[in-house]
């Protein structure tokens, strides 16, 4: 009953994160003075020379409200919004793009962001964390103070820095790498899969550069804390080689946080998708939510902003539900 118990409140509290959640991203653009579809208006009226009569706005106006599911009050609108996300996985239309459906989009281009930024985390995480270890456990000696320098040297440059570097000493200085990556379209072929590989690679090594400075030093200093816990010391009096205490003495208990981190890092790769995208001129779902800010594409940042409340929340349960798998103390309560 226990079991039960903790799997269903951990997934009441992922059900009512997402709806807080969607429900946020409903009612912050109707705060805003911007009226999407007088927008939308203004710029046909634009390209029309300002011929369109009152009687063709109105109806203009009208269609464009049902199109868009602005029509009745606010709740009316809610209750349609939460209709069509959750049980059609429905945004409408895109403005800039109509009459393209906007999940369409956001599924086009989300396989590209979480190839390159999931990769990436993941990658990071995994060296980051056995480099801390190391440099952790042998925490005394000259060689894990070089591992440490390390972590230290790249954990404080700001992302957009160390991207702008990585691209001028790769790209341009050293052409290693495209300076303008191109991505080919159309039905995949092992000609293109290589292409794509090629020049996602310059910006998964920024990212897994970025991110790999902050787990070596958190890691090195969860690893510093737990080697001086009694169970390690009485490992060690028992005689235990250094790579059996490291391994499974110190290392598995100073993964906990660790692998907290890991999943709200995975849930937040959406946040980077956009500086990536921007800077090496990679498809996914930054570059679309560029595209509908400039835009005023309401309906691509509902769709592109409820994947990513999505993907925080579900890590957030994932990461749940997997603890007491990882922490005996948590399965034992």
């Amino acid at each position: 009953m226990g079991v039960v118990s903790f799997v269903a409140k951990r997934i009441g509290l992922y059900l009512a994160v997402l709806f807080i959640g969607l429900t946020i991203t409903f009612m912050l653009p109707r705060l805003m003075p911007i009226n999407p579809v007088d927008g939308y208006i203004g710029q046909i009226q634009s390209r029309a020379n300002g011929t369109l009569t009152a009687e063709a706005i109105a109806e203009l106006r009208v269609n464009l409200e049902q199109l868009y599911g602005l029509k009745g009050d606010v709740f009316t609108q809610y209750v349609s919004y939460l209709k069509r996300i959750v049980l059609s996985f429905d945004f409408g239309p895109s403005f800039t793009y109509y009459p393209q459906p906007v999940s369409a989009m956001i599924l086009n281009a989300l396989p590209w962001t979480l190839g390159l930024l999931l990769t990436s985390t993941v990658i990071a995480w995994l060296l980051g964390n056995l480099v801390g270890l190391v440099a952790g456990y042998f925490h005394k000696q000259k060689a894990a103070s070089l591992l440490e320098f390390v972590g230290i040297l790249l954990y404080p440059i700001p992302y957009y820095i160390l991207a702008v570097t990585m691209l001028l000493l790769l790209a341009y200085i050293f052409p290693v790498f495209p300076l303008s990556a191109t991505f080919p379209v159309g039905q995949m072929t092992p000609e293109k899969f290589g292409m794509v590989i090629y020049n996602s690679l310059l910006p998964g090594i920024t990212l897994v550069l970025a991110g790999f400075g902050w787990n070596i030093l958190s890691m090195k200093a969860l690893t510093v804390a737990t080697t001086e816990e009694p169970y390690v010391t009485y490992a060690r009096l028992k005689g235990t080689s250094n790579w059996t205490r490291m391994t499974r003495y110190v290392f598995r208990n100073a993964l906990l946080p660790q692998v907290t981190a890991l999943a709200l890092s995975l849930g937040m790769v959406f946040n980077g998708a956009l500086l990536t995208e921007m800077i090496f001129s990679y498809p996914g779902i930054g570059l679309v939510m560029r595209t509908a800010a400039n835009g005023g594409d309401y309906n691509v940042l509902y769709g592109a902003i409820t994947i990513s409340i999505i993907a925080v929340a579900t890590a957030g349960l994932v990461i749940d539900l997997l603890y007491p798998l990882l922490d005996p103390r948590i399965r034992h309560k």
